[in-house]
C-alpha cells in the first residue's frame, strides 16, 4: 500500500502532459475499472456475506461467491493493481512505472496468496473449493470461467 501511495504522489509531480494520448485514454478506462472493482466488494460483501450492522464490509461470517466474487476471488486487490496500472499509463514516467510494477507484483506474489491463506484457515474447505473456481485476479479468466458454468448448469 505504501507503494501506491508513493506512486499517487510521485504522479501528481511526475504527470507528463505532452505524453501518448493513446496511453492516457486507456489508463483512465483502466482507471475506472478500479475504481469499480474497488467499490463493488463493499457493496457485494456488505449483502450477502453477513455481516452485522456494527462491524465494516470485511468481517464476514458467510463465504460470498456471487457477483463480483463469481469473477475474481480478491476483486480489491486486482484494484490496487489496476490503480497502479493506471497511473503506469496516465503519468508516462519510468520512476512510476517502476514503482508501480513492483507493488503490482508484491500483491500478485505476497498479498493475495495471504489472504487465500487467511480465508481458507477461516471458510475450510468451501474456501478450497471455491479457489478451484474463482481465479485470484484474473478477470479475463473469470469470466470465461463463469460463462462456462453458466453453460454447464443449463445443460
Amino acid at each position: 500500500m505504501v507503494l501506491i501511495i508513493a506512486q499517487v504522489i510521485l504522479s501528481l509531480f511526475l504527470y507528463n502532459p505532452a505524453g501518448n494520448q493513446a496511453l492516457t485514454i486507456v489508463g483512465w478506462i483502466i482507471g475506472a475499472t478500479a475504481g469499480l472493482f474497488g467499490v463493488l466488494p463493499m457493496i457485494t460483501l456488505r449483502r450477502k456475506g453477513g455481516v452485522t450492522k456494527e462491524k465494516d464490509y470485511t468481517h464476514t461470517t458467510v463465504l460470498v461467491d456471487s457477483g463480483i466474487y463469481a469473477l475474481v476471488r480478491h476483486p480489491q486487490y486486482l484494484s490496487f493493481m489496476l490503480l497502479s496500472l493506471f497511473l503506469i499509463l496516465i503519468a508516462q514516467h519510468w520512476l512510476v512505472t517502476i514503482i508501480g510494477i513492483v507493488a503490482m507484483v508484491l500483491v500478485y506474489t505476497g498479498i493475495v496468496p495471504q489472504a487465500d491463506q487467511a480465508n481458507i484457515e477461516k471458510f475450510g474447505d468451501d474456501y478450497k473449493r471455491y479457489m478451484q473456481k474463482v481465479p485470484g485476479v484474473n478477470f479475463l479468466a473469470g469470466v470465461i470461467g463463469l460463462l462456462r458454468r453458466i453453460k454447464e448448469g443449463k445443460r
